[in-house]
């Protein structure tokens, strides 16, 4: 969720609002915890060329959960690289270039990066210690009031708390019973982000109380993560819409809130068909500029409450104008379009004339051809070649005995 979330300059928003709201708990820590390897010294199962500082685990987990959706089987290098990155504690950072010693107590916890990667590597499969280790962590970190923040520690944010829920849900748990010592679920903590109807943001889930003007990102995040699912998302029925339609409604519950939140991006999507995101602070252009990652997360946040019809202007902006945003900021952003044309019933291997699944693909260690496939070719070319040696066995003995006959 979180256009391409892990990019230094998604972080560098984040840290200027929250400078300037420092007495609203904001995330821990942004700096980058490890030194950073240059192009060339880059992991060969690692996705993408750029700098994995903020988000190395973030983009591996969505290339691999994405590619998992196309039945693509990623090569055991990338599985390895992002098994690699867990912390003892059965937590992951946002990358640590150090895989040999363990995480030290300066590396700041990444609960998203943990969260994505419970989600991979349970699509993936055959990591069921790996998941249950880090299931177990995010247990540990969680807030009183059910959610969970960036860093453990700070003030719970919908975005991280929706993330973890997705996480939750893939790994076989019931999210509504995963309860704080509070007693409090993350769909409790939730509640606590949605805006009652009417206003500029009317409907929407905030970041944070204190964040009211970041609801884009944060309101796709929550619908999704208010249905029990993750990354990946797609409506249990493609044709099932929301019953209450597009207008705002006062919500007591996860589902009316959701609701809401669905109403609030199709009129937010209405106009341009697309999400915006502000200037980056010191930029001499003061225009907001579209924001493919979040519009990307929308569509699927639409499709899962059931307002298809408000997502198909947003998915043809995407198809139309996607391409250059997808190749420059990598993985991750093919990974958020290739869920957002599954969620929408579109093939990712046809969208706008692209290929994302190719493309993705391309950006790291060759995929692991399907052993499955081949063998069953194997298989039957063996039958058939003994079927064709067995006729002809038969005929050389038929002829034997017409001609002893």
């Amino acid at each position: 969720m979180t256009t391409v979330r892990r990019s230094a300059a998604a972080l560098a928003v984040t840290a200027v609002i929250g400078a300037a709201i420092a007495s609203a708990a904001a995330p821990a820590a942004f700096a980058a915890p490890t030194p950073t390897p240059s192009a060339a010294a880059l992991p060969p199962g690692l996705y993408g060329k750029g700098d994995p500082a903020y988000d190395g685990v973030w983009r591996q987990s969505l290339a691999l959960l994405a590619l998992d959706t196309e039945d693509v089987k990623p090569a055991t290098a990338a599985v390895d690289w992002l098994t690699g990155q867990q912390c003892d504690s059965g937590a992951f950072p946002s990358y640590r270039a150090d895989t040999k010693a363990d995480c030290g107590a300066k590396l700041p916890l990444d609960s998203n990066a943990t969260a994505a990667a419970i989600q991979a590597l349970t699509a993936v499969g055959g990591q069921d210690k790996t998941v249950e280790k880090s299931v177990d962590w995010l247990k540990s970190v969680q807030n009183a009031d059910g959610g969970w923040s960036y860093n453990p520690g700070g003030a719970s944010d919908a975005n991280s708390t929706a993330v973890v829920i997705g996480a939750l849900a893939a790994a076989g748990e019931k999210p509504a019973d995963v309860k704080s010592k509070g007693g409090k679920s993350p769909y409790d903590a939730l509640l606590t982000f949605a805006q009652p109807c009417g206003g500029t943001n009317g409907g929407a889930f905030v970041y944070q109380p204190a964040m009211p003007g970041l609801v884009g990102d944060s309101t796709a995040a929550a619908v999704i993560g208010a249905h029990g699912k993750g990354l990946a998302a797609e409506p249990e029925n493609a044709k099932s819409t929301d019953a209450q339609g597009t207008a705002c409604k006062p919500a007591t519950t996860i589902e009316g809130a959701a609701h809401n939140g669905g109403t609030y991006l199709s009129t937010a999507l209405a106009k341009t068909g697309y999400l915006t995101t502000p200037p980056m602070p010191g930029s001499d252009d003061p225009k907001e500029k579209p924001d493919f990652g979040n519009t990307a997360d929308a569509v699927v946040a639409l499709q899962v409450q059931g307002l298809g019809d408000q997502a198909k202007k947003s998915l043809a902006w995407l198809e139309a104008d996607s391409a250059g945003w997808a190749k420059e900021s990598g993985p991750a952003a093919y990974a958020q379009l290739i869920f957002a044309a599954n969620a929408a019933d579109t093939d990712p291997e046809k969208f706008g004339g692209k290929d994302l699944v190719a493309e993705l693909s391309a950006l790291g260690p060759d995929p692991q051809k399907d052993e499955k496939d081949d063998s069953g070719i194997a298989v039957w070319w063996i039958v058939g070649a003994f079927f064709a040696a067995s006729v002809g066995v038969g005929i050389l003995f038929s002829g034997r005995r017409k001609n002893q006959s």
